[in-house]
């Protein structure tokens, strides 16, 4: 069992059964130890993203609720070094809530970041060091 950062495409393929990873998801979440960490900004934009599915949203908050999902990201704190990962990779753009989790995997160095988006082969936290991802590419080697 590993411990892991959720991002959002990960979560909403959980939650989503329509979605291209959702199957990968439910595997992969076989693998994690919980909680899952992870940010408001992600959280945020998992109930967007699940807008057009009342029952994923439910399932969502009621896995918050339980302690599968656990914030551990306080932003005024973090904010200066998200704001500059932010600038630093606006071009590919990074959004919060990647900046949020990338800022999550420097803190917590020994997690894996759990996702399905593929900006996180580029992105480097504390600069330049990788961070470790568990995502489904990796499944295809």
């Amino acid at each position: 069992m590993r411990e892991a950062i959720g991002d959002t495409g990960a979560i909403v393929a959980l939650l989503d059964r329509s979605d291209q990873y959702h199957k990968w998801s439910l595997e992969s979440l076989k693998t994690i130890r919980a909680p899952i960490i992870t940010c408001e900004a992600v959280l945020a934009e998992a109930w967007h993203l699940l807008g057009a599915a009342p029952p994923a949203r439910t399932t969502l908050s009621k896995l918050y609720k339980q302690g599968v999902f656990k914030v551990e990201l306080e932003f005024a704190r973090q904010s200066e070094s998200i704001w500059d990962l932010l600038l630093k990779y606006q071009d590919i753009p990074m959004d919060l809530a990647d900046a949020c989790v990338v800022r999550l995997s420097e803190i917590f160095p020994k997690y894996s970041v759990w996702t399905v988006d593929s900006d996180f082969k580029f992105y480097r936290r504390n600069k330049r060091k990788i961070i470790p991802l568990l995502a489904p590419w990796q499944d295809e080697r």
